[in-house]
């Protein structure tokens, strides 16, 4: 796989990483930065919580829509979702295991989280997907194999969102609850492609379903 993102944490705030019992992988939107993702981590819980935040080079994780078949996008997919690997590896090293890591997303980066927990099911502490969905072109979904092990899934969008069908939204929910994953999807009448109240407070009864102490403490 060509490397075309730096797989290293660029921000991050709350606890180090060594030190935490829980982590949130934040992923920003196109034009955005990690600094800029990382603006959310003040509305979630901190207490035992480490916040990382990658970045895309040129702040641009993939060049084309997400609704076009996944090919279209390599090899900048492919290496945006090495990234979020490598974070998640990095993380269990530092002590924190997938299933306390809540992988957080919006815009490209709720997309690019959700189908890296398609591809790489397992148990994880949660995925948030804030505007955003599955890749694949309309009406052909990619299927995917495996199991989320019940892992909480949230999908958050406008119904209004320019850059993301309701459709798509719901079409990642049945994919995603195929998967064995706890779905709560949830459209927001009238509302922007921005990040609201009520999608933080979904991550946060995530993080509260996660010890906010390591094991042994």
């Amino acid at each position: 796989m060509e490397m075309i993102h730096e797989p290293v944490i660029r921000a991050r705030s709350g606890v180090a990483p060594g030190e935490a019992a829980r982590a949130v992988v934040l992923v920003h939107g196109r034009g955005d930065s990690a600094e800029g993702i990382l603006g959310l981590a003040p509305y979630l819980r901190k207490e035992g919580t480490a916040f990382v935040a990658p970045e895309a080079t040129h702040n641009v994780w993939y060049p084309e829509t997400f609704m076009a078949e996944p090919e279209v996008n390599e090899p900048f997919l492919g290496s945006a979702l090495g990234v979020i690997g490598s974070l998640v590896e990095q993380l269990a090293e530092a002590g924190v295991p997938a299933t306390q890591v809540v992988l957080l997303g919006f815009s490209q980066g709720a997309c690019l989280v959700s189908e890296y927990a398609a591809r790489n099911p397992r148990r994880y502490g949660g995925v948030a997907v804030l505007s955003g969905g599955l890749f694949g072109a309309p009406g052909r979904l990619p299927q995917h194999s495996g199991s989320l092990e019940g892992t909480p899934v949230f999908l958050g969008c406008s119904d209004v969102d320019f850059y993301i069908p309701v459709e798509r939204v719901r079409e990642s929910s049945r994919a995603f609850e195929a998967l064995g994953a706890e779905v709560t999807d949830r459209i927001y009448p009238g509302f922007g492609h921005a990040v609201n109240a009520d999608e933080l407070a979904a991550v946060n009864d995530m993080l509260d379903r996660l010890p906010s102490g390591r094991p042994g403490e």
